[in-house]
């Protein structure tokens, strides 16, 4: 029993970094075992990659039990307290299990049904208890009346795990990043109410819907490169760029691999044309926002309507720089969106809003923070999907701007 731990915890580290292409050899390495010593625990790759889900699974499934059992339980815990125990409880299940959680981005080739649903499965009991968890704030009267809560609950479970990620987590621990997320997203950035009238004619918000009613598609139909560019960017988006292949593109594309080869160069340089395209979509808006004659808050606001549109415009694009980010340490190099740039301009911005008392919150860290913040900019695609661009950005400023918490006096 001790080996095969050893192998699992050897296959999660490998996974968590570099991706789920590692192989058995790489496995075994990591573990200390010959290759063939390794198939007396598990019979395949899949087999090790369905124990880690499992696993993953069955500690979310866990946590979320515990989370039911205390609303049934006496104590003096508040609303506040409890939903960032569990917010805590959640991130750290995600960074625990960072190659489990990488597996359900994507729909990645694998003959084993089981594998497959596995990797596709919602954390429905997570979901639940978090509903509850909320649903017993806003009984308590913690929570006030005009938010929904069956999303806010999907969204605060995704964020939760999204601090898996290095890139968002960066050097601290996912407790700490937890309880300012939940901060963020309960109590508001906000130190006064701002409406949506209020914000909706700010220059901020009206120079971030110019750049955004700007995005066109600009590739030609008839244009073979630009074709294979789009083909790419739906594979790439669907399964991810580990697993799709030049063939892949080209057997998508109806072109030969050579053809495919001798316009795009290579896998990695048509990556990085998507992203480098990405990043050209978005700077403009972050630019004009920015530069624009409005509050912190404002630009806060701005930023987050331009996220909201380029993922429901670009959806393809954004899973391959989340990809990418997923896999890459947080300092590395970005070709297409530049998030530490990103992250650098946040931090100026939030220091300024803190400097004018516009912004309110307490944290130890204006690098967490930025993160943080970027971080519940962005809405779930699915919830985009559901409710569309307005009402994804008005549950942006009910949760990370207002705040979900009854404002007292």
């Amino acid at each position: 029993m001790s080996r095969r731990s050893d192998i699992l915890q050897s296959a999660a580290a490998l996974i968590a970094a570099s991706g789920l292409r590692t192989s058995l050899q790489e496995i075994a390495d990591a573990a200390g075992i010959l290759p063939g010593s390794l198939y007396h625990h598990f019979e395949s790759k899949e087999a090790i990659l369905l124990e880690l889900l499992r696993s993953y699974h069955e500690d979310l499934d866990d946590i979320a039990r515990r989370a039911e059992s205390r609303l049934d339980g006496p104590g003096s815990t508040s609303a506040f307290d409890r939903l960032v125990d569990l917010g805590s409880a959640i991130a750290q299940c995600a960074v625990t299990h960072r190659a489990a959680l990488q597996m359900t981005f994507y729909e990645f080739p694998s003959a084993d049904p089981a594998l497959t649903e596995l990797a596709r499965h919602r954390p429905t009991a997570i979901l639940a208890a978090t509903l509850q968890t909320l649903r017993a704030a806003r009984w308590s009267g913690y929570i006030g009346p005009h938010v929904d809560i069956s999303i806010l609950a999907d969204r605060f479970v995704q964020t939760m795990l999204h601090v898996g990620l290095d890139v968002i987590r960066n050097d601290a621990g996912p407790d700490k990043v937890a309880a300012l997320l939940c901060t963020i997203l309960l109590e508001g950035l906000a130190t006064n109410p701002v409406t949506d009238v209020e914000l909706d004619a700010s220059p901020a918000y009206r120079a971030a819907d110019q750049v955004v009613q700007s995005w066109q598609e600009a590739d030609d139909p008839a244009d073979d490169a630009a074709r294979i560019r789009a083909v790419a960017r739906t594979e790439f988006g669907r399964k991810g760029y580990e697993f799709t292949s030049i063939r892949d593109i080209a057997a998508a594309a109806g072109m030969g691999t050579g053809t495919v080869y001798r316009l795009i160069g290579s896998k990695d340089q048509l990556l990085t044309d998507i992203m480098r395209a990405f990043g050209e979509k978005m700077e403009p808006g972050w630019t004009d926002v920015l530069r624009s004659d409005s509050s912190p808050l404002e630009k806060l606001d701005a930023v987050s309507w331009i996220h909201t549109n380029v993922l429901e415009k670009f959806g393809d694009e954004f899973r391959i720089q989340l990809a990418w980010m997923r896999q890459s340490p947080p300092d590395t190099p970005d070709p297409g969106w530049l998030f530490s740039t990103r992250v650098g301009q946040m931090k100026m911005l939030l220091a300024e809003g803190i400097k004018t008392g516009e912004i309110a919150i307490d944290t130890p860290s204006n690098e967490m923070l930025a993160r943080a913040v970027i971080g519940v900019g962005w809405i779930p695609e699915n919830i985009l999907r559901d409710i569309g661009t307005r009402a994804s950005l008005i549950h942006i400023r009910d949760t990370s701007l207002r705040g979900v918490a009854t404002r007292r006096g």
